[in-house]
């Protein structure tokens, strides 16, 4: 059975917390889909079409919401958000590092956390292509198209989570520039001030990674040792 369009999946085992968020959802038009295993989210995202984003609680009974987080990463680029009800920045840290999107500490406000989604689905959304698409001679190899919140890669649209959109952003508007990790963390991680400096080392990884899947020899990434990181002119 396919999911029904705008469909949100919500992982989390305490029922009164998903029927909170479920109600919300379903006030603001999306189609919640809940399960309570880390194993039923897996199978659940493995469905043709995926729900459009994942709320992931760190504590499941099976298994934890980060090792979810990793599994699902390994086929998927859906935004998550965790819910965490732990005192210890840690596991907001972990999450981050990890390909999360966005975390929301319990307890929470649904329609604040449903707000967020919005926001997070919004940088998601791909540019609408034109209807025709002049040549042209020699195309910048990085185009960033700022009303739909997208990056372009030597003409292709890249596939990136909110911190690694934010991150490229940033280098993209300082181009030569090398920008240190504490500058990054001030411009990108503005809503996670406790996130530990290697986060961005690394996004800074899987941002080229991405590249890489584009044009397997590019590295406009540059690493400049103690310093920080440039993006080539």
């Amino acid at each position: 059975m396919q999911n029904p369009p705008k469909t949100i999946l919500i992982v989390e085992d305490e029922q009164a917390i998903a029927d909170s968020i479920a109600y919300a959802l379903r006030t603001d038009g999306f189609t919640p889909l809940h399960v309570t295993l880390g194993e039923q989210a897996l199978a659940a995202m493995r469905a043709a079409p995926a729900p459009l984003l994942v709320v992931l609680d760190v504590g499941l009974p099976d298994m934890s919401g980060l090792e979810v987080c990793r599994r699902l990463r390994q086929f998927s680029d859906a935004p998550i958000m965790f819910l965490t009800a732990r005192s210890d920045e840690i596991d907001r840290i972990v999450g981050l590092e990890i390909g999360a999107d966005d975390y929301v500490s319990k307890p929470f406000s649904p329609r604040e956390l449903v707000a967020r989604i919005r926001v997070i689905l919004r940088r998601m959304t791909p540019a609408a292509a034109p209807a025709t698409l002049a040549a042209a001679a020699d195309p910048p190899a990085f185009e960033h198209r700022a009303p739909q919140a997208r990056i372009l890669f030597r003409g292709q649209p890249l596939d990136l989570t909110r911190y690694e959109y934010l991150l490229l952003k940033t280098l993209l508007e300082h181009p030569s520039h090398v920008l240190s990790r504490a500058r990054l963390m001030d411009r990108v991680w503005t809503d996670a001030p406790d996130t530990l400096e290697r986060t961005v080392d690394a996004h800074i990884k899987s941002l080229r990674a991405k590249l890489r899947l584009i044009d397997a020899d590019a590295d406009p990434i540059l690493t400049h040792r103690g310093m920080g990181y440039s993006l080539s002119a």
